[in-house]
Parts: C-alpha cells; sequence; structure tokens
C-alpha cells in the first residue's frame, strides 16, 4: 500500500454544476491540466468500466522530462464509479517507463453540497513513489483552482 495524497476546496458552485464537470471530457480538458501543462483526450467513455487515455503536455519540459516522454504523461485511467453527485471513483496508470511510476493509483473525487456551493475533495490512494509529494499537492490544488475557475467562468455558469 502506497501514500496517500488528498486536497480539498469549496468552490462557489451547486453540486450539479461541479458534478457535471467531473464527468464532461470537455471540461476536464480545461480544468484537469494543472498548470504549465494542457490535456487532449485521446479517448473518453465516462461510465464504470468504462475509461480514458489522457496526454498531459508540459509548456517547458521539465528538468528530469515527464513521465512518458521529455515533455509529456500519459494517464490511462478506468472508471470503477460514478455515483451521480457524490462521487467518481477512478484506477489509474501512468505510461512510464520508469519502474518508479508502476502502479496502480485509485482516484475518489468526493462532492458535498455545502450551503449552495460544493466541497470537492480529491483523494489519491497507492500514489506511485515517483512523484514527489509536494509536488502532487500542488497539482491537484492546482486543478482545483481551475475547476473553479472554470466554473466560475461567464460561459459556464
Amino acid at each position: 500500500m502506497g501514500r496517500t495524497d488528498t486536497a480539498s476546496r469549496l468552490i462557489d458552485a451547486p453540486i450539479d454544476r461541479v458534478f457535471a464537470a467531473l464527468i464532461d471530457p470537455e471540461a476536464l480538458a480545461v480544468w484537469l491540466p494543472p498548470a504549465g501543462m494542457t490535456g487532449r483526450f485521446e479517448h473518453f467513455d465516462a461510465r464504470p468500466g468504462g475509461g480514458y487515455r489522457l496526454v498531459l503536455t508540459y509548456a517547458e519540459a521539465p528538468a528530469g522530462g515527464g513521465k512518458t516522454t521529455v515533455d509529456s504523461d500519459v494517464v490511462e485511467a478506468r472508471f470503477v464509479a460514478i455515483d451521480h453527485d457524490e462521487r467518481v471513483v477512478q484506477q489509474v496508470d501512468f505510461t512510464s517507463p520508469d519502474p518508479a511510476f508502476a502502479g496502480t493509483m485509485t482516484m475518489t473525487w468526493a462532492v458535498t453540497a455545502v450551503d449552495g456551493r460544493t466541497r470537492i475533495t480529491m483523494t489519491a490512494a497507492d500514489v506511485p513513489p515517483g512523484i514527489s509529494a509536494d509536488d502532487h499537492a500542488e497539482g491537484m490544488n492546482s486543478s482545483l483552482s481551475n475547476l473553479a475557475a472554470y466554473l466560475l467562468a461567464p460561459r459556464h455558469r
């Protein structure tokens, strides 16, 4: 059993809008990539047993390179559960030749209504040892900030 990382944020949007952004590939491509990255889905099937392949590309390649190529991380994910207005559970694997990034990480995105707003909590269990705890926390918090900004944009209200 590996490390578990968690990030949480209260978002000024109702739970149904927040949850919808968790399973919409167009929304995810905008908010999920952390600062300094862009995302592109090669396929996406939001149902238990379905999944996706996401290519995350760095604006500037990190000194040690990405997990998959010099400037990218590729994520293969399978949806384990999609419980409307409650949670999304995914099993996530990085495509990488480096064994430090091997293993399946379980990501749970849980949403809770709080006075017309929504608390979203991201929990990553069994985080591969090659992912630094500080970098992961920064990335998860960046994604949550992106989600809040996405939902506050006039076209998404």
